[in-house]
C-alpha cells in the first residue's frame, strides 16, 4: 500500500443495519490530516472484552494494518486488552513496553500517548522553559501519569499529583476522558481525540513499517568453535555446540519476525514473501560445489561448502549462505549415513538435520502416495461402473444443487468441452469425460517410501477379493525418487508448484493419451499437502552461519540439487556483495551437468565460480588401486603414499575441469583432506589441477579446524568469482532428443556415440508426437563412472553408451533417459547404520549418527 491503513475499535452505536451511521470524530481527524477514507476502515460493534482482544490480535498478525487504535469505554481499556497491541502497532503509546519505553528515554522506537504529547507541546509554548517551574497533575492514574512525571521531571520540573477535585478549578468545566494540568495559575483542559498528534503517529509506524521492508545489513555474530585433536565423532562436536535461538539467526540475517515460521528451537521454514520485499535487491555471487567421479564413500562435498561458508561468514566477514539438500532417512540408517557435512564443518543439530527436519519427505511421500492410490482407485471405479454411474458419483447432487468442481471445469475444457452445466452434457460427452481409460500396464507412477527395502523392487497390488480381481504389478522407489521432489526443488512458487503438480503424468490410456494428475482430479490436494514444504528451512553450521536446507533428489536418477527458492532467497539476504553456496549431488559430469542444463534453465540463474571437490583417496582409486566398499577398512593402498596412483588417478580430476570449461565457468580446486593424506600427495595433485586450468587449487583442512581451515579456499573463490565468465548452455532445447543425449555423452561422459533400444526410439518418437521434445535432458546413470559401467574408473574412451528407456517427468520439466540398469530403491545391507543408533530414555540424546 502506498499509504497506511488503520483500523479503529470503536463501540459507537449502531443502526438496525448492524452500521454506524456516522464516521465519527476519529475518521475525520485522519481524514483532515490527509489520510484518504479509502485506506480507513471503521469497526463499530456492542464491545465484549474478550471479542475485542480476539479482534485486536487477528488485526496484529495482518500485515496490511500499521495502526490500532482503542476508542473504548474504560470499563472495557484494560491493561491486558493495551498490551495484547503489537507495540509497533501501538500508535496510542499506551502498552507497558511503550510507557516502558518512554519512562526509560527510548524515544527512538516506541511512541509517545498524543495526549502527553499535546500537553507537552502546549505547556512549552504558553510557558517558555520549564525548568524549575511546578506542575500539578489532577486525577491522572496509571501509565499517563507515569509518563507526565517521568517526561517533566527530565525537563526539570517539580511534579506532584492530587486526586480529582473539582471545587479546586473554580470555573473549568472538565469531562471525564480529559486531562488536566495546572502550570501556575492557568489551567488547560485538553480533549483526549482532538489533537494532531495521533495521525503524525499513525505516519511515524507507516515508515518505520516501510523503513523494514528494505534490504537489511546483517549483524551476524559468528559462534565460537574450539577444535580439539584427535577429532571427536559428528554427533559429538555437534552436541558440543549451542546453536545460536534460530529467531535471532535470522535478526542477524536480515529477516522479519513475520517471514520466519519456527518448528522449535535451532529450524524454521522461511515465508516466500521475502522474494517480494526484496526484489529490488541485486543478488549475491553464486557458487556451486561439484566434485570428481567419487568413491561409494563420497568424497565431502558437503563438508566443503559449510567448511566455506564457515570461512567466508565467520573468518572473512563475508555475508555467505550455504544451501543444501534434505537428506534421505533411507541412507541414513542404511549404509551412507547422515548429510550433514562432517567434523567441524556441518549443520547443527546434526540429528534434527538428518532425520525428521520440519517434514518434507513426509508431505512428498503422502503426496505422491495419494496420486497413486488415486490412479488405481480410477482404474477400479471405471472397471466396474456404467458411464451414467461414474458420471452421477463424481458430479454429485449436493443440497439440491449439481455443479463441477473447479478442477473438472479444467478437464472439461481440455476435452473441448465448453459447458458448465451437469444438465447439459451429451451421454457422448459423459463418457469422455469420466473416463480416463488408463491402461494397467503403462501407469509409471509409482509409490514411495523414504526407508531402503529391497523387497519393495516389485511388488503386487490389488489382491484383496474387495479389489474384483484388478491386482497388477508395481513397485516402491525410494520417496527422494518421486517426480514430486524434482518439483519441489525447480519450482519458483507455490503456483508454479501447483501447476508442475497438475502436469505430472501417471500413466497413458488405451489410446495411447497421456493421463496427467490434472485429469485424476487430485491436483489442489497435492498443494494442500505440499504448501509448507515449499519452502525453505533455515538451520546454521557450528559456526552459527546461515543454511537453507530444502529438497533432496538424488543426483543419478534425477537431478541432485537443492531448490530454486533456497537460492533465490539466500542470493537476496546475502546481497550484492555476499556469497551463496550451493551443491550438485555426485560427480561434476552428474550433478554438476544437471545443474547447468536442467536446474539454471528452469531459475535463469547463472552461477559465477565452480569449486571442484577431489580427495587423494578417490584420486588413487581411479588411477587403479583396489577398490572401496562402505564399512570395511580402506586397503592399504589408500593410507600410504603412492604418488604413481594419484598422478595416474588425476586424469578423473583433469576431465572434471574439462567439463566446468564447457559451461565457461572458472574452477577452483577444493582437496579435502585426509590424515592419511601425505604432502607429496598433495603438491601434486594442486599442480595437476592449476596446469589444467583451474584458477585455483587449495588444500582444505576444514574438516579438523573448521572455517579457519577453509580460509584460503574463501580467499581463492572470491578472487575467481570476481571475475566475469562466459557461461553458456551445453545443447540448445530446440536440437532433437537424441542429439541432446549425445552431446551429453560425448562432451561429457567422452562416449564414442549411443545407442538407442527399440523402446528407447519408440519414447522419442511418441515424446516429439505429444511435444515434449524441446525438454531439457537428465540422464539416470551411474554416478561411480563417467560411463555406464561402474567399474570403469579413471576416464572411459572407446565405449558406446546404452540408452535402454527413455522416461519423462513431464511436471518436473525434463526427460529422463535410463543408461543400464538404474535402481530407484536402494537396499539395506548386512550390517546397516542402524545397529549404532541409539536413544538415551533419560536425557533423549541420539547416538550413532554420523
Amino acid at each position: 500500500r502506498t499509504a497506511p491503513l488503520v483500523r479503529f475499535v470503536s463501540t459507537l452505536p449502531l443502526d438496525r443495519r448492524g452500521v454506524t451511521s456516522e464516521k465519527g470524530i476519529g475518521s475525520r481527524l485522519f481524514e483532515q490530516a490527509g489520510l484518504h477514507p479509502l485506506t480507513i476502515e471503521i469497526w463499530s460493534w456492542a464491545c465484549v472484552a474478550l471479542q475485542v482482544m480476539d479482534e485486536v490480535q487477528r488485526l496484529n498478525e495482518d500485515p496490511a494494518v500499521h495502526a490500532v487504535l482503542l476508542a473504548l469505554p474504560l470499563s472495557i481499556l484494560s491493561r491486558r486488552l493495551l498490551n495484547t497491541i503489537k507495540p509497533e502497532k501501538d500508535v496510542d503509546g499506551l502498552s507497558d513496553l511503550n510507557v516502558g519505553r518512554m519512562i526509560s528515554g527510548d524515544l527512538s522506537e516506541g511512541f509517545l500517548s498524543p495526549v502527553v504529547g499535546a500537553v507537552m507541546e502546549l505547556l512549552a509554548r504558553y510557558d517558555g522553559p520549564l525548568a524549575g517551574k511546578r506542575v500539578v497533575l489532577l486525577g491522572l492514574e496509571g501509565p499517563l501519569k507515569a509518563i507526565f512525571q517521568s517526561l517533566l521531571e527530565r525537563e526539570g520540573v517539580e511534579v506532584s499529583a492530587s486526586q480529582w477535585n473539582p471545587d479546586a478549578l473554580q470555573k473549568q468545566v472538565c469531562y471525564a476522558g480529559w486531562v488536566t494540568c495546572l502550570t501556575r495559575e492557568r489551567c488547560w483542559a485538553i480533549s483526549c481525540l482532538n489533537v494532531d498528534l495521533l495521525p503524525q503517529n499513525v505516519v511515524k509506524s507507516f515508515a518505520r513499517w516501510a523503513e523494514q521492508q528494505r534490504y537489511r545489513p546483517w549483524t551476524l555474530r559468528p559462534l565460537k568453535l574450539q577444535p580439539l585433536s584427535p577429532v571427536p565423532s559428528d554427533v559429538e562436536i555437534s552436541r558440543a555446540q549451542v546453536p545460536k535461538p534460530i529467531w535471532q539467526l535470522a535478526e542477524e540475517v536480515g529477516l522479519l519476525p513475520q517471514e520466519l515460521e519456527a518448528y522449535g528451537r535451532s529450524k524454521a521454514k522461511v515465508g516466500l514473501a521475502l522474494l517480494a520485499r526484496l526484489r529490488h535487491q541485486p543478488n549475491g555471487k553464486y557458487v556451486l560445489v561439484a566434485g570428481i567421479t567419487p568413491t561409494p564413500l563420497g568424497e565431502g562435498k558437503s563438508t566443503v561448502t559449510i567448511g566455506l561458508v564457515q570461512a567466508l561468514s565467520a573468518h572473512l566477514k563475508l555475508n555467505s549462505f550455504a544451501c543444501l539438500r534434505q537428506p534421505s532417512q533411507g541412507p541414513t540408517f542404511g549404509v551412507k549415513g547422515g548429510a550433514a557435512g562432517g567434523g567441524y564443518a556441518q549443520v547443527i543439530p546434526m540429528e534434527e538435520f538428518n532425520l525428521h527436519l520440519t517434514g518434507d519427505i513426509h508431505a512428498i511421500t503422502a503426496a505422491n502416495n495419494l496420486v497413486a492410490a488415486a490412479v488405481d482407485a480410477r482404474i477400479l471405479h471405471e472397471a466396474t461402473q456404467s458411464d451414467k454411474a461414474l458420471y452421477r458419483r463424481l458430479v454429485p447432487t449436493i443440497n439440491g444443487v449439481r455443479r463441477f468442481s473447479a478442477i473438472q471445469l479444467r478437464r472439461l475444457q481440455r476435452l473441448g468441452i465448453n459447458k458448465s452445466d451437469p444438465g447439459a452434457l451429451t451421454p457422448e460427452e459423459v463418457s469422455s469425460f469420466v473416463r480416463l481409460d488408463i491402461d494397467p500396464a503403462k501407469v509409471t507412477w509409482q509409490r514411495v517410501i523414504d526407508t531402503n527395502d529391497r523387497f519393495l523392487r516389485k511388488v503386487t497390488i490389488g489382491q484383496a477379493p474387495t479389489e474384483k480381481g484388478h491386482s497388477r504389478q508395481t513397485q516402491f522407489d525410494i520417496a527422494v525418487a518421486s517426480e514430486i521432489m524434482a518439483i519441489l526443488a525447480l519450482a519458483d512458487g507455490l503456483a508454479d508448484m501447483k501447476a508442475r503438480l497438475g502436469r505430472m503424468v501417471v500413466g497413458s490410456s488405451r489410446s495411447g493419451q497421456p493421463v496427467t494428475a490434472d485429469d485424476l482430479g487430485v491436483t489442489g490436494a497435492l498443494a494442500v499437502l505440499m504448501k509448507d514444504a515449499v519452502k525453505p528451512t533455515l538451520m546454521q553450521s557450528l559456526e552459527g552461519t546461515p543454511v537453507f536446507v530444502h529438497a533432496g533428489p538424488f543426483a543419478n536418477i534425477a537431478h541432485g540439487n537443492s531448490s530454486i527458492l533456497a537460492d533465490r532467497l539466500a542470493l537476496k539476504l546475502v546481497g550484492e556483495e555476499g556469497y551463496v553456496v550451493t551443491e550438485a549431488g555426485f560427480g561434476a559430469d552428474i550433478g554438476m551437468e544437471k545443474f547447468f542444463n536442467v536446474k539454471c534453465r528452469a531459475s535463469g540463474l547463472r552461477p559465477d565460480v565452480v569449486v571442484l571437490v577431489a580427495t587423494v583417496r578417490a584420486l588413487k582409486m581411479h588411477g587403479g588401486g583396489p577398490s572401496v566398499t562402505a564399512g570395511l577398512p580402506l586397503p592399504r593402498e589408500y593410507t600410504e603414499e603412492n604418488l604413481k596412483l594419484v598422478s595416474e588417478g588425476c586424469s578423473n580430476l583433469k576431465k572434471q575441469i574439462e567439463i566446468a570449461h564447457l559451461f565457461g565457468v572458472p574452477v577452483v580446486v577444493a582437496l579435502n583432506i585426509f590424515k592419511t593424506d601425505t604432502q607429496a600427495e598433495i603438491d601434486l595433485v594442486c599442480r595437476v589441477a592449476q596446469a589444467s586450468g583451474a584458477e585455483a587449487a587449495v588444500p582444505c583442512h576444514h574438516w579438523a579446524r573448521g572455517g579457519r581451515g577453509s580460509v584460503d579456499l574463501a580467499r581463492a573463490v572470491k578472487e575467481a568469482a570476481a571475475w566475469e565468465n562466459g557461461f553458456r548452455f551445453l545443447y540448445s532445447l530446440q536440437t532433437p532428443i537424441a542429439e541432446k543425449i549425445r552431446t551429453i555423452a560425448q562432451k561429457v561422459y567422452g562416449a564414442d556415440d549411443i545407442e538407442l533400444s527399440p523402446e528407447a526410439q519408440a519414447k522419442i518418437d511418441y515424446y516429439n508426437q505429444q511435444g515434449y521434445d524441446t525438454l531439457p535432458i537428465c540422464m539416470a546413470k551411474t554416478h561411480l563412472s563417467l560411463s555406464h559401467i561402474p567399474d570403469k574408473k579413471g576416464v572411459p574412451t572407446g565405449f558406446i553408451l546404452p540408452i535402454r528407456d527413455i522416461r519423462a517427468s513431464i511436471g518436473a520439466g525434463f526427460i529422463y533417459p535410463l543408461v543400464g540398469t538404474m535402481s530407484t530403491m536402494p537396499g539395506l545391507p548386512t550390517r546397516p547404520c542402524f545397529y549404532d543408533v541409539d536413544l538415551d530414555p533419560a536425557t533423549e540424546e541420539i547416538s550413532g549418527l554420523f
